[in-house]
């Protein structure tokens, strides 16, 4: 029979290696001057110039009067996704971390500690997430620019979000990382995820609000259709705008369902590949 005081000492020391995991990686994306810079800059380019050119297409002109034809503006419209883009970057690319630690021979310095592989691999991705929301918060300081009224709640449902969705995009770019070898082909290949992840998620460009999922089967290409509905940033992008700008084009529940759902699988999937490593 196992000794208590021995299963504290191993809790205390697993609880102990994921709090220097999670700080390494923090530290980490503070040294890192590009991701920094992508982090301030990726929103300000996407909320004021995509924000502002396409403002007009959301509105329609009837008898001589500018009425917009959705009660919500564009920017306000492409606010939350810009938020969920800053998010799908960071926590992605954060996953570089585990190509950098593998060639400098760190990871496998780690590997041979007392610290599980399921320990290892919680902190580097609590870390890579934690660095993910606070670039999503840089993106709700725009909020007052794209006319957004946020409220303490809205914020606090919000961050409660972007956890989940950068939880489950971390450990997805963990997934890729088991995979590269070089930096290059990491970037090359996430590259490839992340694009297409975010473009055909009714992100930028929205399935017309006023009309019915029948309706816009007619009126869109029945494969983008498809695309968008069977991605699963739609939903959490679809969340984010429910909680931000109070407009949800599908059941506001099932967006928290899937990155809870995505979350446990790809983590499980990426531990899986990890104890391989």
């Amino acid at each position: 029979m196992t000794d208590p005081g021995t299963k504290r000492s191993v809790l205390m020391i697993q609880l102990g290696g994921l709090y220097g995991l999670w700080l390494r990686e923090v530290r980490r994306s503070f040294r890192d001057r590009g991701q920094l810079i992508g982090g301030f800059r990726r929103p300000i380019l996407w909320v004021v110039i995509l924000g502002i050119g396409l403002n007009p297409y959301f509105r329609g002109e009837v008898f001589g009067k500018i009425n917009f034809v959705v009660p919500f503006t564009y920017l306000q419209f492409i606010f939350p996704a810009v938020i969920a883009l800053n998010i799908l970057f960071t926590s992605v690319q954060s996953a570089v971390s585990v190509i950098w630690d593998r060639e400098f021979g760190f990871l496998r310095e780690v590997l041979v500690s007392p610290l599980s592989r399921g320990t290892i691999l919680l902190g580097k991705v609590l870390g890579g997430a934690t660095v993910a929301v606070m670039h999503g918060c840089l993106v709700l300081l725009l909020a007052k620019f794209a006319d957004v009224n946020l409220t303490w709640m809205k914020v606090l449902e919000a961050l409660g979000l972007m956890a989940m969705l950068a939880f489950a995009l971390t450990s997805l770019g963990v997934v890729i990382a088991n995979h590269i070898r070089s930096f290059q082909g990491f970037g090359i290949f996430s590259n490839a995820v992340i694009l297409p992840l975010y473009f055909t998620s009714s992100s930028i460009f929205p399935l017309d609000p006023a009309l019915s999922q029948e309706q816009t089967r007619v009126v869109y290409p029945e494969w983008l259709v498809t695309m968008v509905e069977w991605n699963p940033l739609t939903y959490a992008i679809d969340s984010l705008r429910g909680t931000l700008i109070d407009y949800n084009q599908f059941d506001p529940h099932l967006g928290i369902l899937i990155m809870g759902v995505s979350g446990v699988v790809l983590f499980a999937l990426a531990l899986f590949e990890f104890r391989r490593v």
